[in-house]
């Protein structure tokens, strides 16, 4: 029944563009008919450039990630478990947060000119502060009463922290991992269509110029599915074999809106 609920407006959406289309009411030329695009589809499926651009896009965010995700985390760790220095970055932190990193593709593209490593900065800089918000919120806000409880026991300073506070930072981490991959996905998109020769959003470009709307759709739609696979596959990973205090991790948009706000 979710499923269905969940389609019901699509199916609406579609219908309607359908009908639309049908009876001419769209311009064909603006929002191509529903049989142009699928034809198109079929086309670029069927010769591989679809694949190849969404397999070159793919490979940049991945690298994006990981590279963000090895310095953010452990970043987020060592300011969280350090009060003394964070007012010292804060405020060099909170001015960098508010940049949007489509506004320093131009100066990214001078120093490191068009090639992969000023698109896979861009992604560090989009998905860093997600990452870190979220770790950093995970690591600081924890039950003290735990910690007490730690101390009776003489735990040292490393069991305190890899017995009671990471394992309730999970969720609050798991957040912003989600909320990264989705930021990094639009940041390589304005990326791509600013400075590429390949990837999905050369892909889309290339359609504007070459006014063919119904490419352009099919590369939205591409972008769309392939990001809410992802997020699918790794929230049912992360659910299937993470176990917090014996129940199942809830996170995400959902299930953290206080880290969400904060970022």
């Amino acid at each position: 029944m979710k499923i269905v609920r969940g389609l019901f407006i699509p199916f609406i959406i579609i219908t309607i563009w359908c009908v639309g289309s049908a009876l001419h009411i769209f311009n064909d030329y603006i929002i191509p008919s529903p049989l142009s695009v699928g034809s198109a589809a079929y086309t670029l499926i069927k010769s591989g450039v679809l694949f190849k651009h969404l397999t070159v896009s793919f490979y940049r965010v991945f690298i994006g990630f990981i590279i963000t995700f090895a310095v953010a985390f452990p970043f987020a760790i060592l300011v969280g478990m350090n009060e003394k220095t964070r007012p010292y970055l804060e405020p060099i932190l909170e001015f960098n947060r508010h940049i949007p990193p489509i506004a320093l593709i131009p100066i990214l593209i001078l120093w490191f000119g068009i090639g992969e490593l000023s698109k896979i900065s861009v992604i560090f800089l989009a998905t860093f502060f997600p990452i870190f918000s979220s770790t950093l919120n995970g690591v600081t806000n924890y039950d003290k009463k735990l910690l007490e409880v730690g101390e009776v026991f003489q735990f040292s300073s490393k069991d305190k922290f890899f017995k009671i506070i990471l394992p309730q930072a999970v969720p609050s981490i798991l957040t912003g991992v989600q909320l990264g991959l989705g930021y990094s996905w639009r940041a390589l998109m304005g990326a791509e269509l600013i400075a590429a020769s390949s990837g999905i959003g050369y892909m889309i470009m290339d359609a504007e110029q070459l006014s063919r709307p119904d490419i352009i759709i099919v590369g939205i739609f591409s972008i769309g599915i392939l990001g809410y696979v992802i997020d699918y596959i790794f929230l049912k990973l992360t659910n299937k074999f993470m176990r917090f205090h014996g129940k199942e991790v809830k996170y995400g948009r959902a299930y953290s809106k206080e880290s969400i706000q904060e970022f």
